[in-house]
């Protein structure tokens, strides 16, 4: 269930090992290939992906990253991960790997992608034959898929997560009432790696989509309306809440994408029931604060797409025996980062003189202290958390 990195991945790794399998998707091959999402694929991951021959095309056109770039109190703050760790970032729009992804899993390795599927609803979870069900969008006639497992890779909107008996799994919820003005800009980035802005106005970031491309975002209320950041007041709070002493002017342009989105965080527990294994969002969601979601979605389906292959061709059911609690190690981890990263973010502009002081002080940490810059840069870049 679902034709994002997560369930592309599963399918690639099942296709591999000649299982057969069928992705359905509620959207077109258009819209997914298109759609403005993550951007920073994990070192890790990008190994991982290049061993089970899913990212041919990843290395030649993705960026590496190798430092950040903090700016607070007027200054600038580079911090150089890949020399504590020796492990970088790669910014990849996650349009370019679900492109990679579909071709892999449906042009070469000969798998099937059902587009535009509608009224999609899980049976007999817990029967040694589950099925799926579906309105097809061309004859409107209702369609049963037989199975031996699903894979709920649907994302946060999507309806394996609620097909788990209510009894039978806890979902812990965090909401930290702040709100992201996420932007798209047809701009180049203005220097050449990410920004944290953490200023008294608010948080503001720059992440490099590409060389023509950036996203940007501004913290705001959340809930917030998109129409009320008309172009100049974003390039305005942009200019503001980036700005350090000696820092290049940023680069400005047509914005091709406004949205608000509610920083908040969830995790299910656990990720699976009967025949149904949760991947992704549909498990688990963390805010974009530490660019962690994509990372985990592909940590999911590299266990879950090896686990199931296992499975299906040597009858060895451990890896799925075991598969709701590895992915959990790790969900939590991030989400623990991503949470002491908000406050870092959102401290100066919390209006409380307390947390505000305590904030600058963790941030100036990691630029005087080397144990706490490298802690910061193994969870920066998930190499503190072993696949």
């Amino acid at each position: 269930m679902g034709a994002g990195p997560a369930g592309l991945t599963v399918g690639g790794i099942l296709r591999a090992a000649s299982v057969d399998c069928v992705v359905l998707e509620t959207e077109s091959r258009q819209f997914i290939e298109t759609r403005p999402r993550a951007g920073v694929i994990e070192e890790w991951a990008v190994r991982e992906l290049g061993r089970r021959g899913l990212s041919e095309r990843l290395p030649e056109r993705a960026e590496a990253h190798s430092a950040c770039e903090f700016r607070f109190d007027g200054e600038r703050y580079r911090f150089p991960y890949a020399e504590l760790t020796g492990s970088r970032h790669y910014v990849y729009p996650q349009p370019l790997l679900v492109t990679d992804l579909v071709r892999e899993y449906a042009d070469v390795r000969g798998g099937e992608i059902r587009f535009g599927v509608r009224d999609v609803m899980l049976h007999d979870l817990d029967s040694d034959r589950p099925a799926v069900s579906y309105r097809c969008p061309r004859t409107g006639e209702r369609r049963l898929l037989r199975c031996d497992f699903v894979a709920g890779c649907d994302g946060a909107r999507g309806v394996t997560r609620d097909a788990i008996p209510a009894h039978a799994r806890r979902i812990a919820r965090q909401d930290d009432g702040i709100g992201w003005l996420a932007l798209l800009a047809e701009v180049p980035p203005s220097t050449d790696c990410v920004l944290f802005g953490v200023h008294p106005r608010g948080f503001a970031g720059q992440m490099p989509r590409g060389p023509e491309l950036t996203r940007f975002y501004l913290q705001c209320p959340p809930g917030d309306d998109p129409g009320n950041w008309p172009h100049d007041r974003v390039w305005t709070e942009l200019r503001e809440r980036l700005g350090a002493a000696g820092a290049p002017p940023l680069t400005e342009g047509r914005l091709v994408e406004k949205r608000v989105l509610d920083m908040h965080h969830y995790v299910v527990e656990p990720l699976a029931h009967g025949r149904l294994f949760l991947a992704g969002d549909a498990g688990h969601l963390v805010a974009p604060i530490a660019a962690k979601g994509m990372n985990l979605a592909l940590h999911d389906a590299f266990l879950l797409g090896d686990a199931l292959a296992a499975c299906v061709t040597k009858g060895d059911g451990s890896g799925l025996d075991g598969y709701s609690a590895a992915c959990l190690r790790r969900v939590w981890d991030y989400q623990e980062f991503s949470q002491w990263l908000s406050d870092i973010y959102h401290g100066v502009a919390s209006g409380d003189p307390f947390r505000a002081g305590t904030t600058l002080a963790r941030l100036r940490r990691l630029f005087t202290s080397p144990t706490a810059a490298a802690a910061f840069a193994e969870q920066y870049l998930g190499t503190a958390t072993a696949y």
